[in-house]
């Protein structure tokens, strides 16, 4: 039987890398984001070299409930079981906490934190009934320090932090593996949008002195999501090129 696995916000950056290569490893790929002329795109690109028996792409809101019901209808209809989940769709919202328009904290809530309530609650009964399954979310290594003017993306990725060792526990009697990626800086189209002399501070102040790459995180997700980490569960896994390993103290 070939493996299938749902990746959210898989259009592009982290979820489209990590898109590719579970397509190369062999499994069937739900490609899931909000963004259809984007999606529909890289589902025309993956389909002529994999066959649009191994990929399609869905239009999902992944904070809504119908949405997500609407993707799991669709998932099992083209290939009756799924494997894994990536709980990759993400959004940033800049600002502390008194600068941020409570539309925009909800919605960071929703996008970040809900989807994965969401997925999860369609997605784990059959994995419980196979009594099998991995579920990978990505965080940020900003859910595990602080970060200056990002109040809202600091509490929605601390929450996810947090959740998965709550699943993990919940889960891990039915064969179920939860586990998070943490990423620091990362090599994205959206990052990118940063003006060059931002993107040059963050590479600075990287002990590698570079941004993660896409596929870097892909790599680890893929990893998290198979048999290859069958005992690693309820784990943060920062791939960040060292960012949250600095105290802040001065060079002495």
């Amino acid at each position: 039987m070939t493996n299938t696995v749902v990746i959210t916000g898989a259009s592009s950056g982290m979820g489209l890398s990590a898109t590719k290569l579970f397509l190369k490893n062999g499994w069937n790929v739900v490609m899931a984001d909000y963004d259809e002329t984007s999606g529909k795109k890289v589902e025309s690109e993956l389909v002529q070299k994999y066959s649009a028996d191994r990929v399609f792409f869905h239009k999902t809101d992944v904070s809504s409930s119908e949405s997500v019901i609407d993707l799991k209808n669709a998932t099992f209809k083209k290939f009756h079981s799924v494997q894994s989940i990536i709980n990759n769709a993400g959004i940033f919202v800049k600002g502390a906490v008194h600068e941020v328009e409570e539309r925009d904290w909800n919605r960071i809530m929703n996008v970040d934190v809900k989807s994965i309530y969401l997925m999860t609650r369609e997605f784990v009964p059959s994995m419980i009934e196979q009594r099998q399954g991995t579920i990978v979310n990505t965080a940020s290594i900003s859910g595990l320090m602080g970060d200056y003017n990002m109040a809202s993306y600091n509490a929605a990725k601390g929450a996810v932090v947090n959740l998965v060792r709550s699943m993990a526990l919940d889960y891990g009697k039915y064969n179920i593996r939860v586990n998070n990626v943490n990423p620091g800086p990362t090599n994205t189209p959206m990052f990118q949008k940063n003006p060059a002399e931002v993107i040059k501070k963050f590479e600075d102040a990287s002990p590698l002195h570079k941004l993660t790459e896409p596929e870097d995180v892909a790599r680890v997700i893929y990893f998290l999501a198979s048999s290859e980490s069958e005992s690693i569960t309820g784990e943060n896994i920062p791939v960040s090129g060292g960012f949250e390993i600095y105290s802040g103290q001065p060079v002495q």
